[in-house]
C-alpha cells in the first residue's frame, strides 16, 4: 500500500461534477492499493498516519498529530501510485491490485480511519476525479508498506 500524504490547509474532490469529499485542516491522502496488500497492512498504515506528527504545535515545530489538532481527512484512491516506469514510456500497472481487492481495502482504511478521526470524506473509487487542495508548507509525506509494515 503507498500513500502520498498532503498537509492541507482544504482540499476536495469532484467526480462527474460533484463535489464527493470536501474538507477543512487535516490531510489529502492519495491511497493506492498493491498486488498482496492486506488488511492487517491497512491498519498498520493507517496507524502510522494518524500518529505522523506534522502539525505545527504553539512554538511552530512540527509536533501534533492529526488527532491532536482535530484534522479531517480525504482520501482518494489512486492506482497510478503503482507505475512502473523502468521500461518504455507507457507506465504499467501490474503492481497495482486488482479493482474489487484494491476498493475493499479502500474502504475498509477509510472506515478503520473513522474510528479515531470523525472526518473522513472520499472521492469515487475508479471514476475520473478533480482534485483541488491548499497544500500547507507544502508538506507530503510518501509512506508505503515496504518500508512500514514489516
Amino acid at each position: 500500500m503507498r500513500l502520498v500524504v498532503q498537509r492541507v490547509l482544504n482540499a476536495s474532490v469532484m467526480a462527474d461534477g460533484v463535489i464527493t469529499g470536501k474538507i477543512g485542516n487535516g490531510f489529502l491522502v492519495l491511497l493506492g492499493a498493491g498486488m498482496g496488500d492486506t488488511k492487517e497492512m491497512a491498519e498498520k498504515m493507517a496507524d502510522k498516519l494518524l500518529r505522523l506528527r506534522i502539525f505545527a504545535d504553539e512554538n511552530g515545530k512540527t509536533n501534533l498529530s492529526i488527532q491532536d489538532v482535530g484534522g479531517e481527512m480525504l482520501v482518494v484512491s489512486q492506482f497510478t501510485l503503482y507505475a512502473d516506469c523502468r521500461k518504455g514510456n507507457r507506465p504499467s500497472f501490474v503492481k497495482a491490485g486488482s479493482p474489487q481487492e484494491a476498493n475493499e481495502l479502500y474502504e475498509y482504511f477509510m472506515e478503520y480511519c473513522r474510528k479515531t478521526i470523525p472526518v473522513v470524506e472520499s472521492g469515487v473509487f475508479g471514476a475520473d476525479m478533480k482534485v483541488e487542495l491548499c497544500n500547507d508548507g507544502p508538506f507530503t509525506i510518501v509512506l508505503d508498506s515496504d518500508e512500514i509494515v514489516k
